[in-house]
């Protein structure tokens, strides 16, 4: 029988570590040896953007649609069985990555890993959540945001010492290890009991079926956004900002692996922050805070005008887009027990997949038909999104300390 309490450094918080690790590690090693990858299969010069976007695209519509789908089976079959099944789908299809020959099968996969990455950090927090007594949830999840950063550092090491398919075989190596040891977690008392109930488990039409209630899980969606301005356009595009503003000397790999260490030490921050302080919401105006005003001095120096201080910007605007596992952590303690699993795991994985619509703007707004200029099109959709967050942040209720026993009607 499994204990009524856990600790910050017990099973399921181990587990989710490791699952974050693995998350983590994908994504840093698909965005710095994409360029290797793509010259080894024949994608040359401009070309290489426009695959690099289309692949993009696809991952992530992967991870939209498994976001709904592993959402819906962690309430009606258990978050076990996300937690199992998720790796096990993104393991096999990294390993067949590693063996890819054309372009249309590398599409395929990394649109398979996209859908077996999607259950993996939402499932895990629902999990602790349910388990952690409410004191230790931000703890928990700090831990969790922790193994992030060893996630970006491995990866990038990695990425120098071994080719892009070695990576594609490490990465989902390390995803079928990880499958060893879920096989000794539990689901929780409180779903358990939720189940046995006879209560309707992972309606995804319940989200719906209320204006109070969808209104709830769409800010939630938009809360995150920020996070993906930086990851998918700031980030993703750095090598061509540097271009843009003159500066020679950038690496974008470096780039984007001291922006996601940054990132999970703002995450860590942000959960220890929201203990100390007792409240996310304040936590969430704090980092925005810091994000806005780093992007504002990011576009208005230009990335400062040397390689250096462009790398100084990545990780500034990693630790103020660090809030990924704080409002996860909200996104579970706002739905009740039999529809918790299918909104923590679908809304952040449908922030992800909304990185797509937010590509497109940008295209449109550098395009000839619009701006026509690569900087302007990339700050204007910067203030699109983050009017959004802070706008979600302010009418978002406070979760600190909320119990998670209850249910949606």
């Amino acid at each position: 029988m499994q204990p009524k309490q856990y600790g910050i450094f017990s099973l399921p918080v181990i587990v989710g570590s490791l699952g974050f690790f693995v998350d983590i590690f994908d994504l840093q090693v698909f965005a710095i040896t994409r360029i290797k990858s793509f010259t080894e299969l024949g994608v040359l010069g401009d070309a290489q953007q426009t695959v690099g976007e289309n692949i993009t695209n696809w991952q992530m519509g992967g991870i939209l649609v498994g976001g709904i789908l592993w959402g819906i089976m962690g309430d009606k079959k258990g978050r076990k069985s996300v937690l199992f099944g998720s790796i096990l789908m993104y393991s096999l299809a990294t390993l067949a990555n590693g063996f890819v020959q054309d372009l249309t099968t590398f599409t395929i996969l990394r649109f398979l890993a996209g859908l077996g990455l999607a259950g993996e950090l939402g499932a895990s927090i629902t999990m602790t959540s349910e388990m952690l007594p409410k004191e230790k949830r931000g703890k928990a999840a700090a831990i969790i945001a922790n193994s992030g950063v060893m996630g970006t550092i491995v990866a990038y090491f990695v990425r120098q010492q071994r080719d892009w398919r070695t990576c594609c075989f490490i990465g989902g190596g390390r995803g079928l290890a990880l499958l060893f040891l879920r096989m000794r977690i539990f689901d929780s008392g409180m779903y358990n009991a939720a189940k046995e109930g006879g209560l309707q488990m992972g309606n995804l039409l319940m989200i719906f079926n209320t204006k109070e209630r969808f209104i709830r899980y769409f800010r939630s969606i938009m809360i995150g956004l920020p996070v993906w301005y930086v990851i998918g356009i700031v980030i993703y595009y750095s090598e061509r900002f540097a271009k843009e503003f003159g500066i020679s000397g950038f690496d974008q790999p470096r780039s984007l692996m001291l922006q996601y260490v940054a990132l999970a030490f703002g995450d860590m921050c942000a959960g220890f922050l929201a203990d100390i302080i007792k409240s996310r919401k304040k936590t969430l105006y704090i980092f925005y805070s810091i994000l806005t005003a780093v992007l504002v001095l990011f576009f208005v120096t230009k990335g400062g005008g040397s390689a250096a201080n462009m790398y100084l910007f990545c990780m500034a605007m990693g630790f103020g887009a660090g809030i990924s596992v704080l409002y996860i952590t909200m996104s579970a303690e706002q739905f009740g027990t039999n529809l918790r699993a299918t909104a923590a795991i679908s809304i952040p994985n449908l922030v992800r997949g909304f990185l797509i619509p937010m590509v497109f703007l940008f295209k449109f707004l550098r395009s000839d038909l619009a701006l026509n200029n690569f900087i302007t099109g990339a700050w204007v959709v910067g203030i699109v999104v983050m009017i959004c967050g802070w706008i979600a942040v302010y009418y978002t209720k406070e979760t600190f300390g909320k119990s998670m026993d209850f249910v949606e009607k």
